[in-house]
């Protein structure tokens, strides 16, 4: 073994986990969908500190069944499902086309909890897309009109030139639409909540839907 993997060895082995007080979670108190739960969950996160609660990973599949992940925002968590957006010609928006499902995971390790979420991938209306992009600064406008996202850049300078029009064109133009930019929801099956404990005794809870109903149960962990 070189030293340099010793080092990175040792530097793993020594971090530790959830070196915070973690909260009680009670599985038979809970809401009969995963929404409301949801919500609480991540107002908690938020109060306890959390760093960007409202980032999520995103794990799709392209045509060849190969898995890919990468992380992003949440733009919304209603009743009809967890919502994000990004370009359809993007890889993510092309590997959606071909296999229109997905999973969404969540991390607050500030409480030692994980949300995770799987389903169809809907693309909503243009008229919500449209919606979506206007509701957002004036820097993810730009980025949006930059390129061809998930595209090979042939130099670095291609991309700071395409990045200086698109302010100037996001500054001149707020309203400017971006033909493929994409607002999705995760229309769930399934939404399971896990809370970290420190005795190892975590808490996996499982919403899982049958036709209209929601189905509780819990899971070995």
């Amino acid at each position: 073994m070189s030293d340099a993997q010793k080092d990175f060895r040792d530097l793993l082995h020594a971090q530790r986990v959830w070196d915070v007080t973690l909260p009680r979670f009670d599985p038979s108190a809970v809401p009969a969908a995963p929404l409301p739960l949801f919500h609480a969950w991540f107002a908690e996160a938020v109060a306890a500190g959390q760093t960007e609660p409202h980032t999520m990973t995103l794990a799709t599949a392209d045509a060849e069944g190969r898995p890919d992940v990468r992380t992003l925002m949440l733009h919304d968590a209603d009743e009809r499902g967890w919502h994000f957006a990004t370009h359809a010609t993007s890889a993510k928006g092309r590997q959606l086309a071909e296999r229109p499902h997905a999973a969404l995971g969540f991390y607050w390790p500030a409480q030692g909890r994980q949300v995770r979420v799987r389903g169809a991938a809907v693309p909503t209306s243009p008229e919500e897309s449209r919606a979506d992009l206007r509701a957002r600064s004036a820097g993810a406008l730009a980025s949006a009109l930059t390129g061809s996202q998930s595209e090979v850049l042939p130099a670095p300078e291609d991309l700071e030139r395409a990045s200086e029009a698109a302010w100037e064109r996001a500054r001149a133009e707020p309203d400017a639409e971006v033909e493929s930019w994409t607002r999705y929801v995760v229309e769930p099956r399934e939404v399971e909540f896990f809370q970290g404990d420190d005795r190892r005794r975590h808490v996996r809870l499982r919403y899982r839907r049958e036709g209209a109903n929601w189905i509780r149960e819990l899971l070995w962990p």
